[in-house]
């Protein structure tokens, strides 16, 4: 399909996939150069990503002809006032692309001296409409002489699948490790420069399966859940009911793996047989696009976020925001859903781990701006009315635990669900008998009595049948492998305050946990001189494996606390996925498939259906939600029941309280939302 024109959209560059920068550069033999020198009156500007710490070799030094894409991501104005409105569900009303950017956006002289600043070095600029984004293009040296920084080239080893890592094939990619830096009077209002290192930041959410499934058995839970059994369960028939099927209103994902829109349109017409909007996919290839459809760069991703939210709005379009899987690309697209607003509900289902991100903005590698594009970006869509929503992760409360290229065994929670102005979508586990297939090939059964916190510990006591797996032949050896450290992210952000919508709550910063892990064998942070990290746990068990759990605790905890509401995401009670791209010899329809990244574009296409049946914009859900469940109507119910049957491997729920840190406000009816959103909004 042919990519929309947008008026925000990047022209022509050199714009680069996962996994294949290398191959759009000339590699040169000139030397490295040494780090760029600090001019009279200029200053440093914060880097999203440069490739120390990124456990990268050096190539070659990049030619100086090669084509680069870098983002200038701006400061917002008014940024105190900004959030206020936002966080008190703009009282005023929602605001045109145009009123954001006069009120919050950089000001014109300011984004004039930029462009015009950078245009005397050969950089060709896109100025996005809200004021926030300027994308440009030019070469290595151009932008070697307009900010100071050289290029290289790197590559980093393939990282194999492990559990709930997804892999990564080997990237050869450009970057610097110079600091970049600009005029002062123009610094002072750049808030970060993106794209001076091309490395795939992004992983999906979405997780298949671990187990092979019985010949035969007795199961209640089958692993080929629908769409429609995601609205019935959660209430959202209710609202096709009263004719809201999403008409009239536009989907967004936001992604970095390309799609076939085929894909999409089969599994609605030909698996589910349902009947949705013709011609309803339309494909925006932000800053070029993200490459040729395949497994490995993650496009089963962007298919399952299409079919699942367009599946639950029949009759909403989608736009799909293709994007590089690069700290610029995440930028842009972000910046570009927000600055066309045409998707009323944006969804993403990927991110990488918070820890991750300090982690490597201790040794300088990434700076704490970062994470700042999202709640800029999403702070534009809440003033405009949209509804953003991201995937809270798959590892549990150890988010990190499922990153590369290593993995570290901390508590930690995702970005940018973290952000405090998106939506975090969690993960739970359906209730009913679940049938896994020993060495054997024979069943063996593990019934959840009630819908609980995804958390995979209710597999380690089976170690015995699963052994054959891992060959971990003991609970306490299961429990400590990642590969069984599957379940709803959840918990309290290090690098997000509390919002206020938050502190509705009475007692959310305090939790109950059962401390089943306990992270050991700390190592220093590369490039670091006193940051360390765990990279392995220690399990409560004894020898033998087979101890009780251990005892239930307390604590408590600041921050943004994540994630907002949660639904099942377990792919062994999870879902259909449909995708031609499957490795050679894979069937095209596939069953067990789960993850936040189910939920994330589920609640989007929800909130389509929900703005249909209003007639309006909802908006950003969040601080309407939580003044919601306060309520005695409550539309959530909460996962509150403490101990080893409603975890993600680590928090609980503490009985009677309305927040869990593993599923949030709990499992929505949203028919109720509906109807809070109408009459209590």
């Amino acid at each position: 399909m042919k990519p929309a024109s947008r008026p925000w959209r990047i022209g022509a560059g050199s714009l680069l996939a996962a996994g294949t920068a290398g191959s759009m550069l000339m590699l040169s033999a000139v030397a490295p150069a040494g780090a760029a020198t600090h001019p009279s009156g200029k200053v440093v500007v914060p880097q999203a990503l440069t490739v120390k710490g990124l456990h990268a070799t050096r190539i070659s030094a990049a030619a100086t002809s090669a084509k680069m894409t870098v983002s200038f991501v701006l400061k917002i104005r008014n940024e105190g006032a900004l959030e206020h409105n936002v966080e008190a569900d703009m009282p005023s009303g929602f605001l045109s692309v145009r009123q954001f950017a006069d009120r919050y956006g950089q000001t014109r002289a300011h984004i004039k001296a930029l462009v015009a600043f950078l245009k005397a070095d050969g950089i060709k600029s896109t100025v996005y409409a809200d004021g926030l984004d300027v994308s440009t293009t030019g070469t290595a040296g151009d932008y070697e002489k307009a900010v100071g920084t050289a290029e290289s080239i790197y590559r980093t080893p393939a990282v194999a699948a492990k559990g709930v890592r997804q892999a990564r094939p080997a990237q050869t990619f450009y970057g610097t490790s110079d600091p970049a830096t600009l005029p002062a009077s123009i610094g002072a209002y750049v808030y970060s420069i993106l794209g001076l290192t091309s490395y795939a930041t992004n992983a999906s959410e979405a997780q298949h399966t671990l187990f092979r499934q019985p010949a035969s058995s007795s199961s209640t839970v089958q692993g080929n859940r629908t769409p429609a059994s995601f609205a019935k369960q959660y209430g959202l028939t209710s609202l096709y009911g009263k004719g809201a099927k999403g008409q009239g209103e536009t989907i967004g994902i936001i992604t970095y793996a390309s799609v076939r829109p085929s894909d999409a349109t089969h599994f609605w017409s030909k698996v589910l047989k349902i009947k949705t909007k013709a011609n309803r996919i339309r494909l925006i290839n932000v800053d070029g696009g993200s490459g040729k459809v395949a497994d490995a760069s993650g496009s089963g991703e962007t298919t399952l976020d299409v079919e699942q939210s367009g599946a639950l709005a029949p009759q909403a379009n989608v736009i799909v925001y293709q994007a590089p899987n690069s700290d610029f690309g995440a930028a842009d697209a972000w910046f570009g859903a927000a600055s066309s607003n045409a998707a009323q509900a944006v969804s993403t289902s990927w991110g990488e781990s918070e820890e991750t991100n300090l982690a490597i903005a201790a040794n300088g590698t990434e700076s704490a701006t970062y994470g700042g594009i999202f709640n800029e970006a999403a702070l534009e869509m809440a003033a405009q009315g949209q509804s953003a929503f991201a995937a809270a992760g798959d590892s549990g409360a150890y988010d990190d635990a499922g990153d590369s290229p290593t993995a570290y065994t901390e508590l930690a929670v995702d970005n940018p669900a973290d952000s405090p102005y998106i939506t975090a979508a969690g993960g739970t586990t359906e209730a009913g008998k679940q049938a896994f297939a020993n060495a054997n090939g024979s069943p063996f059964y593990i019934t959840i009595k009630s819908q609980r916190a995804w958390g995979w510990d209710y597999l380690w006591p089976s170690y015995a049948n699963l052994a054959y797996i891992t060959g971990d032949t003991t609970e306490g050896a299961l429990a400590s492998n990642p590969e069984f450290a599957g379940g709803g992210g959840g918990g309290y952000s290090i690098s997000e305050p509390r919002p206020a919508y938050q502190d509705r709550i009475a007692g959310i910063g305090d939790f109950t946990d059962i401390p089943y892990l306990a992270p050991i064998d700390y190592e220093l942070y590369p490039g670091t001189s006193d940051f360390t990290l765990p990279t392995a746990w220690s399990p409560w068990s004894n020898a033998a494996g087979v101890q009780a759990p251990p005892a239930v605790t307390t604590g408590s905890a600041s921050g943004r606390v994540v994630p907002d509401l949660a639904a099942d995401a377990d792919p062994d009670t999870g879902y259909e996925l449909y995708f031609t791209a499957f490795p050679a010899g894979q069937a095209h329809l596939q069953d067990f498939w789960g993850g936040t990244s189910f939920v994330a574009p589920q609640l989007a296409g929800s909130a389509a259906v929900i703005d249909s049946y209003l007639r309006h914009r909802a908006g950003f859900w969040n601080p309407e939600i939580y003044k919601f469940a306060t309520r005695s109507w409550t539309p959530f119910t909460p996962l509150d029941a403490s101990g080893a049957s409603n975890d993600n491997l680590y928090y609980t729920g503490t009985k009677g309280a309305q927040y869990n840190p593993a599923t949030g406000l709990g499992v929505p009816n949203l028919g109720k939302v509906a109807l809070d959103f109408k009459y209590h909004h």
